[in-house]
């Protein structure tokens, strides 16, 4: 594709158009490497959920939405329902029904077809970076043509660093031992990408809260896995589901060595 095709044929408008999409790009530039680290990991789960190579391509290049992708991924591990799986994404992505309703003001002007591409391409960090450059700007300028350029690099480079590296994790999966850690890491990398985003105090309490509920909440999870694996064993008298599973087998090879030395008694009698 050349550039006259993607930024127009007109030099003054190319020039504008092509200037906004590389400040974009840049922008979003010191977030493309967590973004892929993230992608690389969601490659390898698909895969390692029981995917086929050509099932997690068509999600991530369908789907193209990291967490729903991940929510839905034990669900299809467990073969549960496929209205249960889009009802667990839906909810996962509320918070883009939130992103829409911001962005409004700045696309909706565009045709419906336009406007489902941009929705397609918007993403956490994108959303995030936008608005903190045009969150400002006075309602008669908002939806310029450079803003929306602006959008379109930001968009463009979060989608090749997650697709290309989601691409890769889905060839490598099979490579990739789980001791790399992989999913530490890209938390590391989002952390660092989130961190700086942080400014005022609305922010701040937010994180702040989101923190302490995460904490509170993985605790409250791990305390209720604890209590079902504690109520499985009281159920099975101290044993667990792989034992409770292997004492019949032990007990058909047992009842079968037993009856060894009754058919030899039986051949000698014989």
């Amino acid at each position: 594709m050349t550039p006259e095709r993607v930024f127009g044929r007109d030099v003054a408008t190319a020039r504008r158009r092509r200037s906004a999409f590389m400040r974009g790009l840049q922008a979003v530039a010191p977030a493309l490497i967590p973004t892929g680290a993230w992608g690389l990991v969601t490659g390898v789960a698909m895969v390692q959920a029981g995917l086929t190579t050509v099932q997690a391509l068509g999600m991530t290049l369908l789907v193209y939405a990291g967490s729903a992708q991940l929510a839905a991924l034990p669900l299809l591990a467990e073969s549960a329902p496929l209205s249960v799986i889009f009802l667990t994404a839906a909810v996962v992505n509320l918070r883009f029904v939130i992103f829409s309703a911001a962005l409004q003001p700045y696309f909706g002007h565009f045709p419906v077809m336009r406007r489902a591409l941009l929705g397609y391409f918007a993403t956490d960090v994108g959303f995030a970076m936008f608005l903190s450059r045009y969150g400002d700007a006075p309602p008669a300028e908002r939806g310029g043509e450079g803003q929306l350029w602006f959008f379109i690099g930001m968009a463009s480079g979060i989608w090749f660093a997650w697709q290309s590296m989601s691409v890769l994790g889905i060839v490598l999966a099979a490579q990739v031992p789980g001791t790399w850690g992989l999913d530490f890491a890209a938390i590391l990398g989002l952390i660092t990408m989130t961190i700086p985003m942080i400014a005022g105090r609305p922010a701040v309490v937010g994180a702040v809260t989101a923190g302490i509920v995460a904490v509170l909440a993985a605790g409250a999870e791990a305390g209720s896995c604890r209590r079902g694996r504690q109520r499985h064993r009281r159920r099975h008298g101290g044993r667990t589901a792989a034992g409770a599973a292997r004492e019949p087998m032990m007990s058909l090879h047992g009842r079968s060595e037993a009856l060894i030395p009754e058919r030899r008694a039986r051949r000698v009698v014989q």
